[in-house]
């Protein structure tokens, strides 16, 4: 008989309030007391196993634009493809996989109306923007999606215009910002917040939008120039691609 140890993701996983946690987190960012009242647990019990989960690389941390005494906390998804690959070849060789990347599930649209997502931010000149462009390229216009701001700025951030056609060969030129309010009589199907303190504010929409919220610090905010914050404009907009890409299967499933 073996005695190998079970690996480290199904040591973590199999734990039933680990296990919530972790379903909870892979439908967005949130913070421990939203995550408390979520799975109906005390807050020093939940806090415990954030904890043990982010020791094991599944989950990340970010500290709250909007109060800063608080912190989102992040599922990392490829993270958990890449741990559960590795759990399969140490069970036996014939379940080794190696995981594909960039992890982009197909998307099939086709014969059925689009499914619609608005992102938001504060400024709507980075963060919401960038994601309009991505989840845009990726599914070759097949999805209606928007981006608004709370406080829209004049005009979109150098940065953000550079860094999807530099990462992504996309052109933002001839955008501009828009305020939200100039969307509340449209329907989407999925509302996400990409900013902590535009969350806070976020209106209603018709017929009840699922509301995502995905916790990205606003890489404007980390150099005096632009060429200063520029490295953060590239992490944002590789992060914001992996919550995109991420986000295709789901919006896949709401149209089958």
């Amino acid at each position: 008989m073996s005695s190998q140890a079970a690996p480290a993701f199904v040591r973590l996983a199999a734990h039933p309030l680990r296990w919530r946690l972790l379903t909870e987190l892979a439908a967005g960012d949130y913070r421990v007391r939203e995550l408390v009242t979520l799975v109906g647990e005390p807050q020093n019990l939940v806090s415990y196993h954030l904890r043990l989960l982010r020791d094991g690389g599944l989950v990340t941390t970010n500290r709250s634009s909007f109060d800063g005494r608080d912190s989102y906390y992040h599922l990392d998804l490829d993270r958990c493809a890449d741990a559960l690959a590795d759990t399969g070849s140490a069970l036996h060789p014939a379940l080794r996989r190696e995981p594909a990347t960039p992890r982009t599930p197909p998307v099939d649209l086709r014969g059925a109306p689009g499914p619609g997502v608005l992102f938001v931010c504060t400024g709507n000149s980075a963060r919401s923007p960038i994601a309009e462009a991505l989840l845009r390229h990726h599914t070759d216009g097949q999805v209606v999606v928007a981006s608004a701001g709370s406080r829209p700025r004049p005009h979109l951030h150098a940065n953000a215009v550079r860094v999807v056609h530099e990462q992504f060969s996309l052109d933002l030129t001839g955008q501009r910002p828009r305020h939200w309010d100039t969307l509340t009589g449209r329907r989407f199907d999925y509302v996400i917040s990409l900013c902590d303190k535009a969350r806070e504010v976020c209106p209603d929409f018709p017929d009840h939008p699922r509301r995502v919220h995905w916790s990205i610090p606003d890489p404007a905010t980390t150099g005096e120039t632009d060429e200063a914050s520029y490295p953060a404009f590239q992490r944002t907009a590789a992060d914001i691609d992996t919550r995109v890409r991420h986000l295709l299967p789901v919006l896949t499933a709401i149209r089958s």
